[in-house]
């Protein structure tokens, strides 16, 4: 027989994963049936992107506000912060040197 905490741990998942899949469908459906558009269609779609985010770092990755857990979101905000550098530097060195061309 199952142990409760492996059936909290399923519906934690599950619920994870019908959450990620409504944050899926919702921009395919404002795209699909053009609900949304332009600007609007853009800022809604970026939201949702960030609350899919939210989603998978809380029930798939286990990452919260927790004390335990404070160390690994600094690592991963660290990780994309020197993402986002390398991406921004290359696209101002490319767009610099298109300027000069």
């Amino acid at each position: 027989m199952k142990d409760p905490d492996h059936r909290s741990e399923a519906r934690l998942y599950l619920a994870g994963f019908g959450l990620a899949l409504t944050l899926t469908l919702i921009p395919f459906a404002l795209v699909h049936w053009a609900l949304l558009q332009g600007r609007t269609l853009a800022i809604t779609i970026a939201v949702l992107a960030i609350a899919q985010i939210v989603v998978h770092l809380r029930f798939f990755l286990h990452i919260d506000l927790s004390r335990q857990k404070r160390e690994d979101l600094q690592l991963i905000l660290f990780t994309v912060m020197l993402l986002a550098i390398m991406a921004l530097g290359t696209l101002w060195i490319m767009g610099n040197l298109a300027t000069r061309m």
